[in-house]
This record gives structure tokens, sequence and C-alpha cells, in this order.
């Protein structure tokens, strides 16, 4: 059975530039986001595609199962989404052996970046690289699904504020 450990962060600068590897363009939608699980189609380089089912709930282990599929129907399911197509740049850093995953987003998005961390266990230690800031995960605002219905690029001052100190 699958499962992902899985921890968000805001991204302070672009320091983290310098150390970026692999990078890629990105298209996902949700085809269904409620409070058990989400099913997503993903678009990556225009050349990949996937279809993913991620349970939802308080621990930071969840279930996901992932599928390729072919892009064409990928580009069909995108018109059968939940709200917004989420777009986004993803570059890879490797840092003390662990390696982060960096989300430009671009659109209603713009201006939001989002560095993620897979673990193998919850309790897993690691550093954290000079550029990674406050962390949000399980600030439901942040997560992808959420960004669909409620774009970074509407918050108001006062949302980011309560989003940053959410729990």
């Amino acid at each position: 059975m699958a499962f992902e450990i899985e921890r968000k962060f805001l991204v302070l600068g672009d320091a983290w530039k310098m150390v970026a590897g692999e990078s890629a363009y990105i298209r996902q939608a949700y085809l269904s986001s409620h409070d058990k699980a989400s099913i997503r189609v993903r678009i990556r380089d225009n050349l990949k595609a996937t279809l993913t089912v991620k349970s939802r709930g308080p621990s930071l282990r969840r279930h996901e199962f992932e599928y390729v599929i072919p892009v064409l129907d990928a580009e069909v399911m995108l018109a059968l989404r939940c709200g917004a197509i989420i777009e986004k740049h993803r570059a890879t850093v490797l840092d003390n052996g662990h390696t982060w995953e960096i989300d430009t987003f671009l659109g209603e998005n713009a201006g939001l970046i989002i560095a993620e961390i897979e673990l193998r266990s919850e309790d897993q230690s690691f550093s954290r690289p000079p550029w990674i800031g406050p962390e949000v995960t399980g600030q439901a605002s942040y997560y992808n699904s959420a960004l669909t219905a409620r774009p970074f690029g509407r918050w108001t001052r006062e949302d980011r504020l309560v989003a940053d100190l959410e729990p």
C-alpha cells in the first residue's frame, strides 16, 4: 500500500535557485476534493500524465495512489475539473540527503512559492536550508486543492497573515 509523508514550507527569497536541479512545468486539476480524499489529474511538461488519489486526515501519513495515464486522456479530464487549473514550475533541490520540491505558482496563484519534502517517517529529522520559511503543513489554504477554489492572488494581506499563523 502506498503512503506519502510530506511537509510543506513557504520559501524565503530566491537563493534556492542557485542550487536547483531539474525543473518541470506542471498543470493539474482536481476531479474531486472532499473530506476523505482528493482525485487529481496532472500533466508534466505536456509529455507525461498521472491520475492520483490521496487520502486526507489529521496525520502527516496519507494514502497515495498514482497511475500513469495517456496525456490526451488527461487533457480531457482537465475539462471535468472542480475549480481552476493549477499551473506551476517545479524545481528539485538536493540538500543534506533530502530532496526538496520547490513549486513556483503561476497565474492566479503567482507570488506563492512552496517547498515540499517527503519523509520516510512522521518523526524523521531533517535540516532546513536557509531559504525555508514558516511551515504550512496542515494549513488547508496552502494546499493545491484549496488554491483551485481560492487562489493566492485573491488573498488579502489579512488572509495571508492569518494563514501564516494557523496551527
